[in-house]
């Protein structure tokens, strides 16, 4: 099996041209993807990338938090990463009087860096493929259930050469069809050593969220700490700066059109090789059914953040997180149909049913894979849009029901495990609806849940409905869902004093009150219906077409063995690779590659949350006081910039790279029009969007006054 996939990448690899697309695993970058980059401009070898036998790229990048990547860019453990990938530390160490989202954070000195518990960073160490162990003894006869436990044994089995304070993990490529195992090393001794205020890190806020030009500086600084032996330890007083393997220089000679650019990270999902039916099912109904339901929401919190400075202060973080996923899915759908990706899924599938009827074994194999995922997809269309409707109404759109699933747990608590782990769990939940009430206002809620409800009750096959409304005519379903609000919002759970009035009750009176609210047997209504007659069918036709998906990506690779296939992203380390380049959107509109501080002041809206500048960064561009930090050609001042690099979630803080190994900037964001690319990538709209470190070194140096820690770096000019 490994050598028949192995095979089938190798396969012609280098007559194919990408330049842009695709998540490569670093170590088969000298077989697929050497030749290529160097032809682009890359002046790096694979092994200057990806080495197990000397200090290469990939010792300076890190796994950071698990969700975010960051990266090596001193010989003493500074660790660069994007602000929204720091903002919980940052928000942990702030306080009323001491707030340093809003003010900033600059250790000046050592001493002055601030631990945080449970934060970590996780190097790779090497990389191996393990697809032969993984799946020996497995064949197409078993089930998925019993493939998948045939699976897991052989991982537990697997002898993995390593030493103790290293761990590992095996995880499936091309769907299952091969493994890789990567040998780990965390180190938890992570410090806080620089944030910029959010009117630099959070510059533009909601409206500039996946748009360019951008003008954020979206960075952060930590810290890695080992023992003195320079492995990985607990946090102790003790304990010394990491010494890496490998250390990012800096480069302050920035980019220009058509630049080399290597992005290296952990890109978190993408699913590129879905059949049509796939596609065709987001674009028409599980991308507009999150939209309709989202814009909803928005509207009515938008309504009173415009009419209360407070409640805009208030609603201001759970208004951005709403938009964000409503936003992209409104680009995703558009990009989808700008690219015509639906069309281009056919012509493939057009092409695989012609190859696999020219051969009597493949037809035998794989005749049947495009009509079962039709079939499939189609069975599926009502469950799933309906768990959206039951996640974006009960999980996500209407407050109330946090507030009420949590409660919920809590008897669940006290039911399964007893008095203590109730009343331990009953603190931390205290606290926690303190914090949360301070930022909730029940008018809202109230018209959310009105509006929401309205809308479930509309657009749901009856059959999917709770038992708590029987859908008649439009007056009628209006009366009663203006009824169920009523009712929902008497109990006690809406109101903080409410909530500690139960809270203050032991485990046994505890359950019993809130077995009498209507609230919450209106949720567990809500949840047995979701259990009984939408998840069962649901799950089943998932894992049909979960295995079909397995089955259809090894095909691909036997049927055109003349194409080049990279796995989609799944959270491990990869590499993507393109250039500095802009794009045209739509007709008459070309966006630059480059945006400048200029852009900055030309946004600034004093006192607007996202928009105002602080004075200092005004009083530093009024003098064009850029220090070495300003543009070699145009003497500006560099903020973020544009490559067709294939990025996704996780590639939040991954370096870019240009083509001598240096670093140039920080990735975090990608443009609105190419949201699609995890789903289908096209070069012609889909770039990803960068801090230019030269920001980042400008900020940190004649903004914040820590221009000592420019000194711990190595400041390169390749370029002159």
């Amino acid at each position: 099996m490994k050598k028949l996939i192995l095979s089938l990448i190798l396969a012609l690899s280098l007559s194919f041209s990408f330049a842009g697309e695709g998540m490569w695993l670093p170590l088969l970058l000298k077989a697929l993807n050497e030749a290529e980059m160097q032809s682009m401009g890359m002046r790096m070898t694979a092994e200057d990338i990806y080495s197990v036998n000397q200090g290469s790229l990939k010792d300076a990048i890190v796994h950071f938090g698990g969700f975010c990547t960051g990266e090596i860019i001193s010989r003493s453990g500074l660790v660069l990463t994007n602000h929204h990938c720091g903002y919980g530390a940052v928000q942990s160490h702030s306080t009323i009087e001491n707030n340093l989202l809003k003010n900033g954070f600059w250790a000046m000195n050592k001493g002055e860096e601030l631990p945080n518990p449970g934060l970590f960073v996780k190097f790779i160490v090497r990389i191996e493929d393990v697809t032969e162990e993984v799946l020996a003894g497995v064949n197409e006869d078993m089930t998925s259930r019993e493939r998948q436990s045939a699976v897991d044994k052989n991982i537990n089995g697997l002898e993995v050469e390593k030493v103790d304070y290293q761990d590992y993990m095996v995880r499936p490529f091309f769907n299952g069809n091969q493994y890789f195992l990567f040998v780990t090393e965390t180190y938890s001794d992570v410090r806080l050593v620089g944030a910029p205020p959010e009117s630099i890190g959070k510059f533009g806020a909601d409206t500039d969220n996946w748009e360019w030009p951008r003008h954020t500086g979206d960075f952060s600084l930590f810290r890695i700490y080992a023992s003195p032996d320079n492995t990985p330890a607990e946090y102790s007083a003790d304990n010394v700066p990491y010494t890496p393997k490998h250390s990012l220089p800096i480069s302050l000679d920035g980019v220009e059109t058509g630049d080399f650019t290597l992005v290296f990270g952990f890109p978190g999902r993408t699913n590129q090789y879905l059949p049509s039916p796939a596609v065709k099912q987001i674009m028409d109904v599980v991308d507009p059914a999150r939209i309709n339901i989202r814009s909803k929401s928005l509207k009515v919190m938008d309504k009173y953040m415009r009419a209360d400075e407070a409640t805009r202060l208030k609603y201001a973080g759970r208004f951005a997180s709403v938009a964000n996923g409503w936003k992209k899915w409104i680009g995703e759908t558009q990009g989808l149909e700008q690219t015509d990706a639906l069309g281009k899924k056919n012509e493939l599938e057009t092409e695989f049913t012609s190859r696999i009827l020219a051969s009597d074994e493949l037809q035998s194999m794989y005749g049947n894979l495009l009509p079962s995922f039709e079939e499939l997809y189609a069975n599926n269309t009502p469950y799933i849009k309906a768990r959206i409707y039951y996640d974006e109404t009960f999980n996500r759109g209407i407050q109330l029901f946090r507030i009420v699933r949590n409660l919920d747990r809590l008897k669940s608590t006290y039911v399964n495990n007893g008095e203590e782990a109730y009343a331990n769990l009953a603190e931390r939940y205290l606290s926690f609806f303190e914090d949360y009430f301070e930022d909730y206002e029940t008018i809202i809620d109230r018209e959310v849940c009105e509006v929401l409800l309205n809308h479930f009750y509309s657009n749901l096959d009856k059959k999917f409905l709770p038992e708590s409304i029987i859908k008649e005519d439009a007056f009628m379903r209006d009366l009663r869902v203006k009824e169920l609000t009523h009712q929902l919002f008497q109990d006690e759970v809406a109101t903080i004093e409410g909530v500690r009035a139960l809270l203050a009750l032991d485990g046994k009176g505890f359950g019993e009150a809130i077995d009498k609210l209507y609230a919450i047997a209106f949720y567990r209504g809500v949840q047995d219906k979701l259990k009984s007659d939408i998840s069962p069918s649901y799950d089943a036709n998932t894992e049909g077409i979960r295995e079909l998906q397995r089955i259809y990506m090894k095909a691909l690779m036997e049927v055109f063995p003349e194409r080049t296939f990279w796995p989609d992203a799944n959270s491990t380390l990869r590499v993507t690779y393109g250039y500095a380049e802009g794009y045209e959107p739509r007709d008459a509109v070309t966006y630059q590659p480059v945006s400048f501080l200029d852009g900055v002041m030309q946004k600034y809206k004093p006192g607007d949350y996202e928009f105002d500048v602080h004075p200092k960064l005004i009083e530093l561009y009024e003098q064009g006081d850029f220090g070495q930090y300003a543009d070699r050609v145009t003497g500006k001042m560099p903020v973020c910039f544009l490559g067709s690099n294939h990025t996704s979630g996780g590639n939040s803080g991954s370096p870019a790279i240009d083509a001598d190994g240096n670093l140039v900037g920080l990735n975090f964001d990608r443009v609105w029009e190419g949201t699609m690319s995890d789903i289908h990538y096209d070069r012609s709209i889909c770039r990803n969007i960068m801090v230019d470190i030269r920001y980042v070194l400008f900020v940190l140096d004649k903004f914040g006054g820590a221009g000592y820690l420019v000194e711990e770096m190595e400041l390169v000019h390749p370029k002159s």
